[in-house]
């Protein structure tokens, strides 16, 4: 089972879960990212806003679930992922795993968010006090992605 959602509603973390352990594996890793409060020289982030390319980024991210459920058998996989504004503290993106085993299961979330950051349609722009400003990409999530080789 593969379940893609890019939604500005807010994720509902037990319902997603619950889906992913309905698939019968025996181990499910989750990751759950929430919208951070950097401090910035300029203020801290009141509002992140994350937009992004309708229908392709359900594909780019559609792929990416494909690929993991193939390259580690999995039973689940699972993306959730908001659009629209956000506040700290709110959850931003969801990813399950449900694979027969924990490494399996571990290895594929960690698969999965790595690249999603790379590989999916999303820009995002931070509002600190009176200004807003787009988050440009980061050297760290090409290189987390690159582990994972493609």
């Amino acid at each position: 089972m593969i379940r893609v959602l890019v939604s500005p509603a807010p994720i509902d973390v037990a319902e997603e879960l619950a889906a992913a352990e309905a698939a019968g594996a025996g181990a499910v890793a989750t990751f759950t990212g929430l919208v951070r409060a950097d401090e910035h020289a300029d203020g801290t982030v009141a509002v992140l806003e994350l937009e992004h390319y309708p229908g392709g980024t359900e594909r780019a991210l559609e792929k990416l679930a494909a690929e993991a459920t193939a390259r580690w058998s999995l039973a689940a996989a699972t993306i959730v992922h908001r659009v629209g504004p956000m506040r700290p503290g709110e959850r931003i993106v969801f990813v399950a795993a449900a694979a027969p085993h924990r490494d399996a299961a571990l290895d594929a979330c960690a698969f999965l968010i790595d690249r999603l950051k790379t590989d999916a349609p999303f820009w995002k722009r931070e509002t600190r006090g009176s200004s807003a400003s787009w988050v440009e990409a980061r050297d760290a999530d090409d290189a987390a992605a690159a582990r994972w080789g493609n």
